[in-house]
């Protein structure tokens, strides 16, 4: 038996600390082979971003990892399934979670990953690409002026997420809300913090930023709850925090 394993980021990694590169080797730390990992970028959230996919390609290749990226706009890759569980780790970008559920079903993509997840491919993302992976989300997908609730994710993590929720104004105030009124519960995560889950369950909280914080927000016996979960900064030699 294989560990089912996604790492989600709140916010960090290349795209957003490129000169802190904590988080990503973090996920590249995960993979137990003695050759590069072969870590796939997926960029649907931002329509195939070719600026995104460029930084992608500079920060995980060809000294660290064997970088690929897999276009959905322009495919060229005929098998999906057998492209992705040829996979070490699949690293999804940001930008809109809602656009990206939608495409990834019209191509079949997300069957493909759940056949990988089972499989001991390592998921991950950032923003989008942490939202993805839970039944529901906080989202601007709808409206890049405010946040509101997605409850159509993929479902592979239980509960709902919600990234930078402390480096977006309306983050934190939209999740604490809509857990209020029944949403499910979940995880937050700030900039610079991943939630790293193995066969659905919270196994461990990193982070390139020695003050960043995770959150676990449910409803309890005597209302909502936000409470505060123990980080390890990755830069620091103790797990104290």
């Amino acid at each position: 038996m294989v560990d089912s394993q996604i790492v989600a980021l709140g916010g960090g990694g290349f795209s957003m600390e490129p000169d802190n590169p904590l988080l990503d080797d973090y996920l590249l730390s995960l993979v137990p082979t003695d050759r590069k990992p072969r870590v796939c970028f997926v960029p649907t959230a931002s329509g195939d971003s070719e600026g995104y996919s460029d930084r992608f390609l500079t920060a995980f290749g060809p000294d660290r990892a064997e970088a690929t990226v897999l276009s959905l706009f322009k495919r060229s890759v005929a098998d999906l399934e057998a492209f992705i569980l040829d996979q070490d780790v699949v690293y999804v970008g940001g930008g809109n979670t809602a656009n990206l559920l939608a495409i990834w079903r019209l191509h079949g993509l997300d069957a493909a990953l759940e056949k990988a997840y089972r499989a001991g491919v390592i998921l991950a993302g950032i923003s989008a690409g942490m939202n993805c992976w839970f039944e529901a989300s906080v989202t601007d997908s709808f409206d890049t002026n405010g946040c509101g609730p997605l409850a159509d994710g993929l479902g592979f993590l239980p509960g709902s997420a919600c990234p930078h929720y402390d480096g977006e104004a309306l983050r934190r105030d939209t999740f604490l809300s809509l857990v209020r009124s029944g949403f499910p519960a979940g995880y937050a995560a700030e900039d610079g913090v991943a939630l790293h889950f193995t066969n659905a369950h919270l196994a461990n909280v990193v982070s390139s930023r020695p003050d960043a914080s995770a959150y676990a927000v449910f409803l309890g016996d005597t209302g909502l709850s936000e409470e505060r979960l123990l980080a390890r900064y990755l830069g620091a030699t103790s797990d104290s925090r």
